[in-house]
C-alpha cells in the first residue's frame, strides 16, 4: 500500500486508460512543471537506448521542461527511426493540448521492447489526461507508470529547513530488468524547493549512486531507465544557489527518497521472496567492494539458494572467490549471514551450526556481509532472490 504522498506545489500529475497493451487500466500519465522549475535527469547508459530516452536527451538541451509524459506497455525502443519520429508525434500532441512548445515535453516510455506505439491511442490519451491535471494526482500516477510490478511504489516526506517546510515527494516502477546502472525502471520525484539547476543535477546524482544505482533483480540495465527530480520552487524556501547547509540537508531527504524508492523496486522484485543485503566492508577501493557484492548479487546459484532458504554458503564463498579480486588474502576473509559467522580468517567458522544459518535464511529480510580484510571502504546492494515465477513471468511477458 502507497503511503501518503503530499503534493508539491507547482507540480501536477493526471493520468487516464489509454488502452496502449491492457484495456481499462492506467497507462498514460502526464505531469505538469510549473515555469521556471528546475529539472534534473539520470538516463540509461544502455547503448540501445528508447527513442523517448533519446529524445529527452535532445528537449533537455534545447528548452526548459514544462510537461513530462509517459506511457507503460511499450518500450519504444529497438524501434529506430520510425520510433523516433513516434516519439517526436507523441511530444508535438501534448504541446497541442498544453499550449506550449514540443521541446518543453519529455518523454518516458516503458513495456515491450521492439514494437512500435499505438500512437492513435497515445493521441486520445494524452487530452483525457491532461484535463486531469491535479496536485493529488499522484497515487493514481504511481499506478500508471506500472508494468510487471505487483504494486504501486511512492515516498514522501517534508522536513523543515530554517523554518521553512520543504515537500519532497516521488514515485517509481520497476520489478524485473533491474540493474539501472546510471533497469526497466523509472522514477519522478519532485520538490517545491527552489533550487539552481546545476544544483539540482548534483544532489540527484548523488542520491542516484547510492540507491537506483545500488540493486539488482536480475542484472539486466534496460533501454527505457530514467530518473527525473523537479525543483518547483513554489515553497517558502530561499533559492538554494550552492552546496551550502540548505542544499546538504535537501540533498540527504532526496537521497532519502531515492533509497526509499530503490528498496521497493528490489522488494517487487519479479517472483521475488526476500530482499537480502549484501554488504562488503574492508576493501581497498569501493570498486572492488561492489565487484565482490554484485558477483554475489548476481549469482544464479545464490539467488536460487534464497529463494529455497538454503544455507549453501558454499555458493556465498565461491561467488567472492570468482569475483576477481587481485591477489586476494584468503586469510583476511570473513563471511556473516546477519550475525551468523560462516568463514572465519578464510576458512569454515568452528562454531557455525547448519541451524544457525538456516535460522537466517528463513527470514524475508537479511544481510550476507563480507570483510575482505585490505582496507577501509564498504559498499553495499540490494537485491532478491530468484524464483520459479521469475522465469514464469518472463516467459510469458508478451502472452
Amino acid at each position: 500500500m502507497l503511503p501518503e504522498l503530499y503534493p508539491v506545489p507547482g507540480f501536477r500529475l493526471g493520468t487516464t486508460c489509454a488502452g496502449i497493451k491492457t484495456p481499462d487500466r492506467r497507462d498514460l500519465v502526464v505531469m505538469e512543471l510549473a515555469e521556471g522549475s528546475s529539472c534534473a535527469t539520470v538516463l540509461t547508459r544502455n547503448a540501445f537506448c528508447a527513442a523517448p530516452v533519446m529524445l529527452a536527451r535532445e528537449h533537455l538541451a534545447a528548452a526548459a521542461p514544462r510537461y513530462l509524459l509517459v506511457n507503460t506497455g511499450n518500450a519504444n525502443a529497438g524501434t529506430g527511426e520510425q520510433g523516433l519520429r513516434d516519439a517526436r508525434r507523441c511530444c508535438e500532441a501534448l504541446a497541442e493540448t498544453a499550449g506550449c512548445g514540443p521541446e518543453a515535453v519529455l518523454p518516458f516510455s516503458t513495456g515491450v521492447i521492439g514494437e512500435s506505439l499505438p500512437l492513435a491511442k497515445i493521441e486520445q490519451g494524452i487530452p483525457v489526461a491532461n484535463a486531469q491535471l491535479s496536485d493529488d494526482g499522484w497515487q493514481d500516477a504511481a499506478h500508471g507508470i506500472l508494468t510487471t510490478d505487483t504494486v504501486p511504489k511512492g515516498a514522501s516526506h517534508r522536513l523543515v529547513i530554517d523554518g521553512h517546510t520543504v515537500t519532497i515527494t516521488g514515485i517509481a516502477k520497476g520489478s524485473g530488468m533491474i540493474r539501472p546502472d546510471m533497469a526497466t525502471m523509472l522514477a519522478f520525484i519532485a520538490t517545491d524547493a527552489a533550487v539552481d539547476g546545476e544544483v539540482l543535477q548534483a544532489c540527484l546524482k548523488g542520491a542516484v549512486e547510492h540507491s537506483f544505482n545500488r540493486i539488482t533483480v536480475d542484472g539486466d540495465t534496460s533501454t527505457n531507465d530514467a530518473c527525473v527530480l523537479v525543483a518547483t520552487g513554489q515553497g517558502s524556501l530561499p533559492r538554494i544557489t550552492d552546496t551550502g547547509e540548505h542544499c546538504t540537508r535537501l540533498a540527504a531527504a532526496i537521497a532519502g527518497i531515492c533509497v526509499e524508492l530503490a528498496q521497493a523496486i528490489v522488494r517487487d522484485g519479479e517472483g521475488a521472496t526476500k530482499f537480502v543485503t549484501v554488504a562488503v566492508e574492508q576493501g581497498a577501493d569501493c570498486d572492488e567492494c561492489l565487484k565482490v557484492a554484485y558477483t554475489i548479487a548476481h549469482s544464479p546459484l545464490v539467488k536460487t539458494a534464497l529463494f529455497a532458504s538454503d544455507p549453501n554458503w558454499g555458493r556465498i564463498l565461491a561467488a567472492v572467490g570468482r569475483s576477481g579480486i587481485p591477489d586476494l588474502d584468503l586469510q583476511g576473509v570473513d563471511i556473516h549471514l546477519d550475525d551468523v559467522c560462516i568463514i572465519r580468517a578464510g576458512e569454515p567458522d568452528a562454531e557455525y551450526t547448519e541451524a544457525a544459518g538456516q535460522a537466517v535464511m528463513d527470514r524475508d529480510d537479511f544481510t550476507i556481509r563480507v570483510a575482505l580484510g585490505r582496507g577501509e571502504f564498504f559498499e553495499r546492494v540490494w537485491t532478491c532472490d530468484l524464483s520459479y515465477d521469475y522465469v514464469r513471468i518472463n516467459a510469458e511477458y508478451r502472452t
